[in-house]
């Protein structure tokens, strides 16, 4: 399956993205010619990875029948010092909000998300280290 986008440029660093889903800008910070008009390219990436593992999470905790109240996934990378740079380390932080939380279940739909269902994961395990982190948010039930 072949999957297309089209950006064109608008000027200076600002790229208007034609995506299968929407259309967004993608700039660049005013350090680097930009104006910081959309997002960045790299920030993208990590967006995609939260995005693609998060979907998994949803699909999976409902099949599992361990849905949540909430869920917060939060992905930061560290970029290599010398050009290209690119992310070497990737942290995912999965914080999830509720009554009688299914700890079991969550775990195991992360893991399934990670090393079956997330393609963006497996793309980023090429380069990268990946780490995760389970926190949880439990409400007392009234």
């Amino acid at each position: 399956m072949t999957q297309e986008i089209k950006t064109q440029w608008l000027g200076k660093m600002l790229f208007n993205a034609d995506t299968l889903g929407g259309n967004f800008k993608i700039d660049a910070a005013a350090e680097s010619g930009g104006e910081g008009k959309g997002v960045r390219p790299k920030a993208l990436m990590l967006t995609s990875l939260a995005g693609c593992t998060g979907m998994d999470m949803v699909s999976l905790l409902k099949k599992m029948r361990a849905e949540v109240e909430d869920m917060e996934i939060n992905v930061s990378g560290e970029l290599t010092d010398e050009h290209p740079k690119f992310y070497d380390k990737v942290t995912l932080e999965y914080i999830f909000s509720g009554k009688d939380l299914k700890k079991d279940k969550i775990e195991k739909a992360i893991k399934l998300s990670a090393d079956k269902y997330c393609g963006v994961m497996e793309m980023f395990r090429q380069f990268a280290e990946i780490t995760t982190v389970v926190r949880y948010k439990e409400k007392k039930s009234s």
